[in-house]
């Protein structure tokens, strides 16, 4: 049985900040892709990291691209959507 894949919703403030992301690390390009698209595959996939957030940013959650960058998310299970918040290194996102 094939589970349909999550669909990747880009809020305004990750659109500017993958932009400005994807600017400042060419280098990281190919490694956002993959981790977009295993993100998008299944989110729970141990490589990710997919851990819960507290403080301000309490009720969402994060996923890793490299030990030092960090997605900022919203896997919502009901409508299989996943939401994107923010991208950046770990000061950036959680600062």
């Amino acid at each position: 049985m094939h589970i349909a894949p999550y669909s990747l919703i880009q809020t305004p403030q990750f659109k500017r900040a993958f932009a400005k992301f994807a600017r400042k690390h060419p280098e990281l390009r190919e490694k956002t892709k993959e981790t977009l698209l295993a993100l998008r595959n299944d989110p729970f996939t141990p490589s990710l990291r997919l851990h819960n957030l507290t403080g301000p940013l309490s009720g969402k959650q994060a996923v890793s691209i490299t030990y030092a960058y960090r997605i900022v998310l919203c896997v919502e299970i009901v409508d299989r959507e996943i939401v994107l918040h923010n991208i950046g290194t770990h000061d950036e996102v959680y600062g």
